[in-house]
């Protein structure tokens, strides 16, 4: 199941669950906290979310059921105790940050739907609403967060202390990756003067059709060439500032509703850009991409230049870190000198890198090869292997580890003073 359809069918199974229970039971309490009330229905949802999200159908085994029921009941009564403890402290969210998170969780469910009209059916409630329950989920858990902090921040640990620590959990504690250390130089491939003028009398021509009257999401499916035209047929969705390269972002952002752009070029070629509608400072926009392809004359240009650029430092006529800064297109190169840091093998990102990596001594220059982002040369500065924490070489971060575990167990204790003293009255079968 792709991930598309993954979050969306999360959605509306949430949304239907809680539903049903809440037409089956409608004054369903789950658990009383103080004054707080854990609905049936809150703990259902939050059981089919884990149903979903591990794959598994636990409704249909009730030896589990029953067990996770009674785990995530006691999670949520902690978090109306925690709640009620805040509230006496006079603890709350900062409503910027609360905003902020908001903006960026919803900005991401509706990018992954496809539009707000399609979060609101999976939700199977209005937006307004769907944004009301989820600020309020995390305010409570920014307001947790607080809570914890100012109650524990002050933890202190003696030297002791990690060292009795380290001797008892040292089997259990993550292990130091086999890392690489690695600089790089890249030189991104640009399009010939021919190149240009082909994919711009391509673009040229779309215009003169659209003017001429036909469709726009007809000529997008023929034409554009953006990876993802297949499946969206050109259309975009909603988009806020940001969203885009600056250059597409300025031409969207002046069109009226219906207003087709003119020809726009951005870093991935030459667009023409559709204003479908508009709300406040949210975009609905479509286009067409005519991409500015390089050729294979011009990749072949790149590779000999970083060729050349190669046998310079193996030669000794320039360092690495002067033939980058000279050189190199990343744009960090004036702050880094083509440092690129230590890299975790088996994390990288970009494949590529590891594989050249894994091929290389220390002090070695790789040969050109090519990533997404264009042609690069790289320089094992360092590799280290694979290891067990020690106190001697990596006191700090265990005296972290210790110190978030101290901060746990006065927390756990700390809890269970709090379910003692605030009234919890259970109303279901666990």
């Amino acid at each position: 199941m792709s991930k598309y359809r993954s979050i969306a069918w999360l959605f509306f199974l949430t949304a239907l669950i809680s539903n049903l229970f809440a037409q089956q039971k409608v004054d369903g309490i789950a658990a009383v906290v103080g004054d707080q009330i854990v609905l049936e229905s809150d703990v259902n949802t939050v059981l089919t979310q884990y149903s979903f999200q591990n794959k598994i159908n636990i409704f249909n085994d009730p030896v589990q059921l029953k067990k996770l029921r009674g785990e995530f009941l006691k999670r949520m009564i902690d978090e109306k105790i925690l709640l009620i403890k805040a509230k006496e402290d006079t603890i709350t969210a900062d409503e910027e940050r609360v905003d902020q998170i908001l903006k960026q969780q919803l900005d991401g469910f509706i990018q992954q739907v496809g539009s707000q009209e399609k979060l609101e059916e999976y939700y199977g409630m209005p937006m307004v609403q769907i944004k009301r329950e989820l600020r309020q989920r995390i305010e409570n858990q920014l307001i947790i967060e607080q809570l914890r902090q100012v109650r524990f921040a002050n933890v202190k640990i003696s030297r002791r202390e990690v060292e009795n620590f380290y001797k008892q959990y040292q089997d259990s504690l993550p292990r130091i990756e086999a890392t690489v250390d690695l600089s790089h130089i890249l030189l991104q491939v640009a399009p010939s003067d021919e190149s240009y003028r082909l994919a711009y009398d391509k673009i040229s021509k779309i215009k003169e059709m659209i003017e001429a009257g036909q469709d726009f999401t007809e000529l997008a499916v023929k034409y554009s060439e953006d990876p993802s035209v297949k499946g969206n047929k050109g259309d975009l969705g909603w988009v806020s500032r940001g969203d885009f390269v600056p250059e597409f972002e300025e031409a969207a952002f002046s069109l009226e509703p219906g207003q087709v752009s003119d020809i726009v070029q951005t870093q991935f070629g030459f667009h023409i850009i559709q204003m479908v509608e508009r709300l406040g400072e949210r975009i609905h926009v479509r286009h067409i991409l005519i991409q500015l392809q390089p050729t294979k004359e011009d990749e072949q240009r790149v590779i000999q230049r970083l060729k050349e650029i190669r046998q310079k430092i193996v030669d000794g006529e320039a360092t690495f870190e002067e033939m980058a800064l000279q050189n190199s297109d990343d744009p960090n190169v004036k702050k880094d000198q083509g440092h690129l840091g230590k890299y975790a093998i088996g994390a990288f990102q970009v494949k590529e890198f590891e594989q050249v990596a894994n091929s290389l001594k220390v002090g070695e220059i790789s040969q050109p090869f090519k990533t997404d982002f264009g042609y690069h040369i790289v320089r094992l500065n360092g590799r280290e292997e694979a290891r067990k924490l020690s106190l001697e070489r990596d006191w700090e971060r265990i005296e972290q580890f210790a110190v978030d575990f101290k901060r746990g167990q006065e927390f756990e204790k700390w809890l269970a003073e709090l379910r003692a003293e605030i009234p919890i009255d259970i109303k279901i079968q666990i």
